[in-house]
């Protein structure tokens, strides 16, 4: 059981190479993603590295808003998106066949995506601006098909390592930066191409060797002296990860205005109310017709009415 860095990220920088790197885990926050749903093992552990990995990908950009990273296929689960914003807080859902248990499953692979793709968004929190990669799935990890967003839109060599379970979600990620000045890293150390070619080479080699066991158990620290002890790796203070869902009445309102008054009004008077429940914390907000005739009707007075949970 890890002691340590629970719900945090750590990141690092190799002081005499363009290389930087990080290090996620979810504990707390994993599990209340993932506490009023029960995914199969499979799909589980599959949201969890995508959640890990939404919160690598965002801590190595600045921006204000929200990550979005989505796997859809035709596969028994047809959906998995996991977002998390510039502060890093996550949340994310699964969908997928009913009937599908992921039994036979053996290691964490998108396979039950099927064929899709992987598609990576980044939207400003004023939604002003709005960045899209997409790549193809193929059945592999969810940390190659990353590898491959990155090559191709980023031009940002990049490995990541996930790990995900019943308890928690964890992650690290290596990424080669664009060399600054007169041929310094950014560390500020001096080293020519050939250098950093090896040195790039040989930190994923290292990487490789790293087992879910310790990504999953180990301090940041410890996991850093058991990687990179040849190397001058500085380790930066952590930031803390948590569990963000962004629904609101208000969002909730706007989306039955989407529905349409007609459609709205159908369900209020077959039931006596509209109630909706987030598909990410499964709270519950409920509009009676009062409600429902302010949302279409702005003469009518506007009346609060608390959260049902």
């Amino acid at each position: 059981m890890r002691t340590h860095d629970r719900d945090r990220l750590h990141r690092f920088l190799f002081e005499h190479y363009p290389i930087r790197g990080q290090l996620v885990h979810l504990d707390a926050a994993w599990r209340a993603l993932i506490e009023h749903r029960e995914y199969p093992a499979a799909v589980r552990d599959l949201l969890g590295e995508a959640a890990a990995a939404s919160l690598l990908l965002a801590a190595t950009i600045k921006f204000d808003g929200v990550l979005s990273l989505q796997l859809q296929g035709d596969g028994p689960v047809h959906l998995l998106l996991a977002q998390c914003t510039s502060r890093l807080g996550v949340r994310g859902l699964a969908r997928h066949r009913e009937d599908f248990t992921g039994a036979d499953s053996t290691a964490v692979t998108t396979a039950p995506i099927g064929q899709g793709n992987l598609t990576v968004t980044l939207e400003t929190d004023d939604r002003a601006q709005r960045h899209q990669g997409i790549v193809s799935l193929g059945g592999g990890t969810l940390a190659g098909a990353l590898q491959i967003y990155f090559e191709n839109s980023e031009q940002l060599p990049t490995r990541l390592w996930l790990q995900a379970d019943a308890e928690g979600a964890s992650g690290m990620l290596l990424q080669r930066l664009p060399r600054t000045g007169a041929g310094r890293s950014a560390g500020g150390m001096a080293a020519d191409d050939a250098q950093v070619d090896d040195a790039w080479r040989r930190v994923q080699l290292i990487g490789d060797t790293l087992t879910p066991e310790e990504l999953r158990s180990l301090a940041d620290a410890e996991i850093l002296r058991r990687l990179f002890h040849e190397d001058d790796v500085r380790l930066f203070e952590p930031a803390p990860v948590y569990f963000s869902c962004r629904c609101s009445r208000e969002r909730v309102g706007g989306m039955l205005r989407g529905l349409g008054e007609a459609e709205t009004r159908s369900v209020l008077a077959e039931r006596g109310s509209v109630e909706v429940r987030c598909d990410f914390c499964n709270r519950a907000y409920l509009f009676d017709a009062v409600d429902v005739a302010q949302l279409f009707n702005a003469e009518v007075p506007a009346r609060h009415v608390g959260t049902v949970h």
